[in-house]
């Protein structure tokens, strides 16, 4: 049939209709993605995960509740759960001297990413018991980490690649989804629920290869007096799968783990360190843990800059014993000490497991033995929290999407914690005695002006605005935190005593201690710290008073502050 050239004028219109929708729809999608919605029935029939394009808003965050507190805000603004990009790892960012492997991205999937789903309700509910009492559950882990180090580098189960996941989310390796900003899992709220996630995984991974799902990685209890010795099977044997010859050699069992630890030995006996570390415990976990951004850390959206501030265990506790526990004559003090290789070292496991079960002994869970003196807290409630997410591979090799609200009842993924007390809460520290606290305020103190290097101890008098609601919790606020990070980097936060020589780390007076571990490929790490100052003053006699001293003692390392502020909180 001939055709006609009123056919042909109207093909050739159509055609034309067709690449220009074409280019109105697709090209600003091109150039400006985070302006536009894509379906995730169109991405889900291209195969990709439907979580890969996420977008952030330009409107500024603020943290609930945080009277006149700086808002963590990246130049491109934020509002959006943090998102993994699926098709995005790169080279991590590693500090001089590292040791290899260097790349520490996962394998690209064979299939798709699939979505997080809960065990079966009829699964055995697996016990965490602690290391130095958990029977032949560190037998099995041996046996267990032994089995994953004889699977193939290739294979995403291998000790080798569960190492390569804390590496690529510490070292920028990983990006937000639909930015190109590194994604950093350390220093804000994603703390807790990634390694929750992580050790989640890596524990299925185990018990599937042990044939035991009952399997359960015991827990180094080092806020418990008899579990404060690191395991000894992590020691006793050069062949067991469970040593790592870059540790501390002055910190084998039965060395007591200090809890204060910044690099100078103390001259104290074990009953006096086991004292100074309930009293840290108590600190962390009671006066500087009264809400969900206290204990977590600061809010961490997509498009913000990452490390806000993290949360109290995080920061005086977290950090520490892996300071302690790595080999301090390497230049980065690998392997526990340094975040790109401190998954390598067997022990990373069970130190992380006692983390994430102090984080339902502050939720109030049964685990606490059932002592209604620490009080119950409830998480975040922030849906750019609960909606974040990360990638893990399961003991099916298969890529797993999950989210932090997948990670909030530990009943639904079937594991508890053995009940094991909590001593430090009768650890409440002691006022200092002989030492003035001035009542009616503080003595005239010369101005300082920030910004400051803290190369001396610096002293400032702040004022404390008033009170508006009985529910606020009033804390100091260090921001503009500017460490080296090429050093550990600590300082040590005192309130009303300007004799501070005199003030031992477990006193009353030591509001809290910021503590930072080489960070890599970093030139300066820029975060805050928080201390809650509410049970701090009512202690020293002192709540009353219009104004408070704070000083800031430099420990290790080179830091700029960027200055101090009394704020109150309600979340």
């Amino acid at each position: 049939m001939a055709v006609t050239n009123s056919t042909l004028l109207a093909f050739r219109v159509l055609l034309c209709c067709a690449l220009a929708s074409t280019i109105t729809i697709f090209l600003p999608l091109a150039l400006r993605p985070c302006a536009h919605s894509l379906s995730r029935t169109i991405l889900a029939t291209t195969g990709l995960d439907p979580l890969l394009i996420s977008c952030t808003s330009h409107a500024a965050t603020k943290a609930p509740g945080d009277r006149g507190a700086a808002v963590n805000k990246a130049s491109n603004g934020g509002g959006r759960p943090i998102v993994t990009d699926l098709l995005r790892c790169g080279e991590p960012s590693l500090p001089p001297h590292a040791l290899p492997p260097f790349h520490c991205c996962p394998p690209t999937p064979e299939a798709a990413v699939v979505n997080f789903t809960f065990p079966d309700a009829a699964e055995p509910l697996r016990t965490r018991r602690p290391a130095h009492d958990a029977g032949d559950d560190m037998a099995k882990l041996a046996r267990a980490v032994a089995l994953m180090k004889a699977l193939p580098p290739s294979d995403p189960r291998s000790f080798y690649q569960q190492a390569n996941v804390h590496c690529a989310y510490c070292t920028g390796a990983h990006r937000q989804a639909g930015t190109e900003l590194p994604l950093q899992i350390h220093y804000s709220w994603l703390f807790f629920p990634f390694h929750r996630a992580y050790l989640y995984f890596f524990e299925r991974i185990a018990a599937r290869l042990l044939d035991d799902p009952s399997f359960a990685v015991p827990f180094w209890a080092w806020d418990l007096p008899e579990g404060m010795r690191a395991p000894p099977e992590f020691f006793s044997d050069e062949a067991s799968p469970l040593y790592d010859a870059l540790r501390n050699p002055r910190h084998v069992p039965p060395r007591v783990v200090d809890l204060d630890f910044s690099y100078v030995e103390k001259n104290i006996t074990d009953e006096e360190q086991v004292e100074l570390n309930l009293r840290i415990m108590y600190k962390t976990m009671v006066t500087n843990a009264k809400l969900p951004s206290l204990f977590h850390g600061q809010p961490y959206r997509a498009g913000d800059r990452a490390m806000p501030g993290a949360g109290t265990v995080e920061l005086a506790l977290h950090n520490v014993v892996h300071r302690w526990t790595g080999d301090l004559s390497r230049p980065n003090n690998e392997n526990m000490g340094a975040y790109y290789s401190s998954a390598r070292d067997p022990i990373f496991y069970p130190h992380h497991a006692n983390s994430d079960r102090l984080w339902e002994v502050w939720r109030g869970g049964d685990i606490s033995g059932g002592d209604r003196r620490q009080p119950r807290h409830v998480d975040f409630t922030d849906s750019d929290w609960l909606d974040s997410s990360f990638l893990f591979y399961d003991e099916e090799a298969r890529l797993v999407r999950v989210t932090v609200r997948d990670m909030l009842d530990v009943e639904k993924l079937r594991y508890t914690y053995a009940d094991v007390g909590t001593p430090w809460l009768d650890a409440r520290p002691p006022v200092t005695a002989g030492v003035s606290h001035r009542r009616g305020g503080p003595p005239p103190l010369e101005s300082v002006r920030f910004p400051v290097f803290l190369d001396v101890a610096v002293s400032a008098a702040m004022t404390r605005p008033p009170r508006w609601h009985d529910d606020e919790v009033e804390v100091l606020v260090v921001e503009g935190i500017e460490a080296d990070g090429a050093e550990f980097v600590r300082f040590d936060v005192y309130v009303n005593a300007m004799e501070h020589e005199k003030i031992s780390p477990g006193a009353r007076e030591v509001a809290g201690s910021f503590v930072s571990l080489k960070q890599p490929g970093m030139e300066v790490v820029q975060t805050s710290m928080r201390a809650v100052l509410d049970e701090v003053l009512e202690d020293l006699g002192v709540e009353g008073d219009d104004s408070v001293t704070v000083t800031l003692v430099p420990v290790m390392g080179r830091v700029r502050i960027g200055g101090l502020r009394v704020v109150y909180i309600a979340e």
